[in-house]
Order: structure tokens, then sequence, then C-alpha cells
């Protein structure tokens, strides 16, 4: 069963609904300790006070904010939930907007919304007027001690909520360096708008492995096994060639290996709830509709 990370309640209007926040996501990764090359033990880290040279305990090591070269102002946990009580115990929904004009760019992490007990009823109230108004809620919420923006959305059975950079935090295209290029030639875009025809599908998210993790983990086993691994030599750089028959080389092997075709999956979250408006899905659905591109 998942556990809970966080408590609080959605509020938008008046309403308030207690709910309880989990994780969405389980990030599959292949973790390595640090070892000590001669004997193979474990490297230890642990925090030492540069004034008098020692190792500190946790429970004395406190959060500071530096004022100046060396000058800190230190707070506690409990004085930063007292700064915005409400913040931290609260999603307050501030707008509700079109999933569609929210660029992916915005997103960050994705939890689910749980109704805590004797909410069920406003929550399911919430969950359908989403769901038949096809809006989701702008919000913001303060998880570990900082606020973030968020985005309150229906997602199957259930809320999800997404956290959300800043506009300000989004890097703008004015700081790239794009080179002025020519407007492609009409046969060269006749054939890639027929090569993304011909490699689209539905969007099914168990298609897609992590290729480089399983590569990692096939490689941590043959070594567990005694077996000598040995680099592959690196292959030849690629040739150039000409962009057009490029193009005409893809569009043929596109042709003999098409893109596989949808098959339902009732695990798929934007597969669920058909008889509800289409933009509940969008997000789940890799964004199809966007406004301005990225």
């Amino acid at each position: 069963m998942a556990r809970a990370i966080w408590s609080g309640s959605i509020s938008f209007g008046l309403v308030n609904i207690p709910v309880k926040l989990f994780s969405a996501i389980s990030h599959k990764e292949v973790h390595f300790h640090m070892l000590h090359d001669a004997d193979g033990a474990r490297i230890n880290l642990k925090r030492f006070c540069s004034a008098e040279n020692v190792e500190v305990p946790y429970e004395h090591i406190v959060k500071g904010y530096e004022l100046s070269r060396g000058r800190y102002v230190t707070v506690t946990g409990e004085e930063l939930e007292a700064a915005d009580p409400k913040g931290a115990r609260t999603v307050e929904i501030q707008d509700f907007v079109e999933l569609a004009e929210i660029d992916p760019i915005y997103y960050d992490q994705t939890y689910y919304l749980a109704p805590d007990r004797g909410a069920g009823k406003a929550y399911a109230l919430l969950l359908d007027a989403m769901r038949r108004t096809g809006k989701v809620g702008i919000a913001r919420v303060v998880l570990r001690s900082k606020e973030a923006l968020c985005c309150v959305r229906p997602m199957g059975g259930a809320l999800a909520l997404s956290t959300m950079n800043h506009a300000d935090e989004v890097v703008g295209l004015d700081q790239l360096e794009l080179p002025e290029s020519p407007a492609p030639a009409p046969r060269e875009l006749e054939m890639a708008e027929r090569l993304v025809e011909s490699l689209t599908t539905g969007f099914e998210p168990s298609r897609y492995h992590d290729t480089h993790r399983e590569k990692i983990l096939a490689l941590i086993e043959r070594k567990a096994a005694g077996e000598q691994v040995v680099a592959p030599p690196e292959e030849a750089p690629a040739k150039v060639v000409n962009l057009a028959d490029a193009l005409a080389a893809s569009l043929a092997a596109a042709r003999r290996h098409p893109a596989p075709a949808q098959e339902p999956s009732a695990a798929a979250p934007a597969r669920a709830h058909r008889t509800a408006p289409r933009r509940e899905a969008a997000h789940t659905a890799g964004h199809r509709k966007k406004r301005g591109g990225s």
C-alpha cells in the first residue's frame, strides 16, 4: 500500500477538501555505492564542523541563510511552517485553465491526491466538475519548505498534482544562439512530413524501456558471474550524406518496419474514463495539442 508523504487540503473558493499526497513516480535507477578500491569497504561521508573540526550529529544541525559572508540567520522547521501556515497545509487552487494551454516545459514532478477520511463526496465533486468542464486547476502549495506552483487535474479515477516551474525559472529561447536557417526545399519538407506520418502511432508508455539501465544491469550481472568485460571498438563516425538521400532512405526503412498498431491498454491512465472530456488525458498522452510549440 502506498504511503502518504503529505496531508492537508485542497481549497477552491470556500470549499476545503482534506486530502493526502502520494508519489506517482517510482524512479528505477541503478544505485552505486562509493568503495575503497584497495579493500572494497564502503566510504562513509561525515558532517564536520568547520570551526571545531569535529563530527556533528544530525540532531545538532540547523538550517541557516547567509546574509553576508560568514553571517547567518538560523531557522527551524517550525518557524518555516509558521511563516506560511496555510501554504504548508493547503493546495490552494487560484485559477482554472485549459490543459492544452500549459506547455510541458513547465511540468516537474507528479503526485496523486487521494481524499482523506470523510472527504470522498467533496473530492468526487471536484473531480467530476473538472472532467465535465475540461479544466485543470492552477494552485500553489508548500512542499519540503519550498512553494511550488502546481497543476491539479483529473487522471483516471483520481486527481493528479504536477508541480511546475515558475515563469522566471524557464530559460527563454532568446538565450540560445539559434542559427538562421534557409527555408527547407519543398521536396525535402514533403519527405520529412511523410516520414513523420509513417512513424506516427498511439502513445503506449509500456513500449518504451530504459535500455541504458538494462545494459548497466546486464553488465553488473556479467561481472558478478566472473566475466571479464571488454569495451567494444568505437564505431566509425557516420559519413555526411545528402539530406534528401537520408530522408528517402528513412522512408524506405519505415515502409519495411512500420510503426506498431495501437493496442488498447487498461493500464494507461489516459485511456480511463473515455466518456470524460478529451482534455483530461492530454498531459498523459504526451500533450499532442500545444500552444507555441516547445
